[in-house]
């Protein structure tokens, strides 16, 4: 255990440290399929000290075995008033699964980085076994694979539908997104005495009722209905149309309740909560974590995720991208949410006071490095708008993209007695490197940027370089990407650094082919690029992409859009990043002559 800290610092996680805090019953109970680290980058610590500092008693079971007697399941009582289960800080099916849906060895969420500790779909599982034990207490289901599955969606693995994870676990409720006030209103309400069955109407909240009885749950409100589950098995284009429905409803300040039809039952998926005000965030971030693993890990190996955050500092929550792969302005939000320099300094004082701090803060971000503070000039107009995102096909002229607080705060951080450096772990949007410094003031940002806070290698997405590709992603030109690399090599000219840009490129992706890939390779090639970073495309519940390559349609237009699905068309594309490899040159050279490509042939392997 760290000195300085006692067992109580923590939220208790057995019989014996409740009762060490002579508390009689809980409250709340929270499982969750990672291991219990008390840092605001891990949502149970989060929820657990959030309903702590309203009072509530509340413990936190990590990891427990699905695979007894259930005992982990039952071992701290019935709570008062709900269990809270996660499936963890990612969708365990990414968790244990490649692209190619090879089982993983690791989980970075896992003391000594083993596989093992959490069943497929959790949130299903942790659920049946709390319903088997405590049939009359209701379950919440919280996190990205409870969020991200609540209406019909594609699910990879089994590679078919799924209707709403709601449903498929026996739920009582899902609290999508981030949901720390949904939480809390919902523990308060039951505290006065208010009967779970009747909270349907909660803002980030889904719930399923018998199809006969949602007249009277809807009457009088603004409801959009999506095509039935059924509807989606029969009809893929029913599907893509439904995720158009719901995205947008995602991208804009005050949408309707969204309901879903699933045999006799409805699903109900109430708005989202307003964003949260500067205030409310850092009172979040305020509050007392240890910082550190349980103290029950503490003759176990090192956990990997914690081990990468352990000194970072995250500054802003969503994401106004909207690339049509990931899934964070969906359970994030689109709009940025910020801390107050105030708060995010004070954070990094604590961390200097930790034992094991060495001076480095590795990360000072969110879901994207530089997002922070940026909103719209004009919020009514945000409120009106339902563009999915704030940066494509344009920047959209209402959104506020000075960098110059950002530079600040990375300023005011360096200054802080023991902090001897600073490096910028998030992702960098580039897109702004095209509009007028004189607006974004983006060059000075990426100068200090790359002058003082990157680590010899800095991470940057491109994604691809085909022009269709691209704009199935919602993402811009890589010309931009060649400018920020030229800007990038004179900074490093200019101050007399080593360093290089590290890019990240995708395969696999919808109306992605084979020769888009090879010129992916003789672009980068040209570039004097030997690709490190790079990924298969893997279809995850509740993307734009997923749906597109499910589907074949894209979700907005209706037009075709073909991918590639086979295990063999997959790795025809993923072989043209390694293309300086003698194990795939004969295979690369068939496939261009193929395709008729000679040119591409020549300047890839040469005659």
């Amino acid at each position: 255990m760290h000195a300085n800290h006692y067992i109580s610092d923590w939220l208790p996680t057995s019989a014996k440290e409740v009762e060490a805090r002579q508390w009689e019953q809980l409250d709340v109970i929270l499982f969750t399929g990672d291991a219990y680290i008390d840092h605001p980058a891990f949502g149970i610590a989060v929820l657990g000290r959030v309903l702590e500092s309203a009072g509530f008693r509340v413990a936190v079971v990590p990891q427990p075995n699905w695979q007894d007697d259930l005992r982990d399941f039952s071992k701290l009582g019935r709570p008062r008033y709900f269990f809270g289960v996660s499936a963890g800080a990612m969708d365990s099916m990414v968790t244990h699964y490649t692209a190619r849906k090879r089982r993983r060895s690791t989980d970075a969420y896992t003391p000594g980085n083993v596989s093992g500790f959490r069943p497929d779909y959790p949130s299903i599982v942790y659920t049946k076994a709390l319903q088997k034990l405590f049939p009359d207490v209701p379950v919440i289901l919280g996190g990205v694979e409870a969020s991200l599955r609540r209406f019909t969606h594609y699910d990879y693995w089994q590679d078919n539908l799924k209707r709403s994870i709601l449903l498929d676990s026996g739920a009582d409720m899902i609290i999508y997104g981030m949901g720390e006030k949904a939480l809390l209103k919902i523990t308060a309400l039951m505290e006065k005495g208010v009967a779970f069955s009747g909270i349907t109407d909660l803002k980030q909240t889904a719930v399923a009722r018998p199809k006969i009885q949602r007249k009277s749950i809807l009457d009088g409100k603004e409801y959009t209905e999506l095509f039935d589950h059924e509807e989606c098995l029969s009809d893929k284009k029913k599907f893509a149309k439904n995720f158009a429905r719901i995205e947008t409803a995602s991208n804009i300040v005050n949408p309707d309740i969204l309901t879903q039809n699933s045999g006799d039952m409805t699903v109900i998926v109430n708005p989202p909560n307003p964003v949260m005000t500067e205030k409310e965030l850092d009172r979040i971030y305020d509050l007392p974590y240890t910082r550190l693993p349980h103290p029950r890990y503490r003759k176990k190996r090192p956990v990997p995720a914690y081990e990468m955050i352990r000194h970072s500092v995250n500054t802003h929550r969503g994401c106004f991208g909207g690339c049509s792969f990931c899934t964070i302005s969906a359970h994030q939000g689109k709009f940025v949410q910020s801390r107050s320099p105030g708060s995010i300094l004070r954070e990094i004082k604590s961390i200097t006071k930790m034992p094991d701090f060495k001076g480095h803060i590795t990360d000072m971000g969110g879901p994207s490095a530089n997002m922070y503070q940026m909103r719209g000039h004009n919020e009514g107009i945000c409120e009106v708008c339902s563009r999915p995102s704030c940066l494509y096909p344009s920047i959209c002229r209402n959104l506020n993209t000075d960098h110059r607080s950002m530079t600040e705060l990375y300023r005011n951080a360096a200054m802080i007695e023991g902090v001897n450096r600073i490096t910028i772990g998030s992702g960098l949007r580039y897109d702004f490197l095209n509009e007028d410094e004189n607006k974004n003031h983006f060059r000075e940002y990426f100068h200090n940027l790359v002058k003082h806070h990157v680590s010899g290698r800095l991470k940057v997405a491109p994604e691809h370089t085909a022009r269709g590709v691209l704009k199935t992603m919602r993402k811009p030109d890589y010309e931009l990407f060649r400018k920020l690399v030229k800007e990038f090599n004179k900074i490093n000219d200019d101050e007399g650094l080593n360093q290089q840009i590290i890019p990240y490129f995708i395969s696999g992706y919808p109306d992605c082919r084979l020769q888009d890939m090879a010129e992916l390779a003789v672009i980068t090639k040209k570039q004097g690029l030997r690709l490190e970073q790079v990924q298969d495309f893997t279809p995850t519940p509740m993307t734009l992409a997923t749906v597109m390559y499910y589907s074949g349609y894209d979700p907005y237009t209706l037009e075709k859009v073909i991918t590639a699905k086979s295990g063999k068309e997959r790795a025809n594309q993923v072989m043209f990043f390694f293309w300086y490899k003698k194990e795939f040159k004969s295979q690369i050279r068939n496939e261009l002559i193929k395709l008729g490509r000679h040119d591409l042939l020549e300047q890839l392997l040469g005659k």
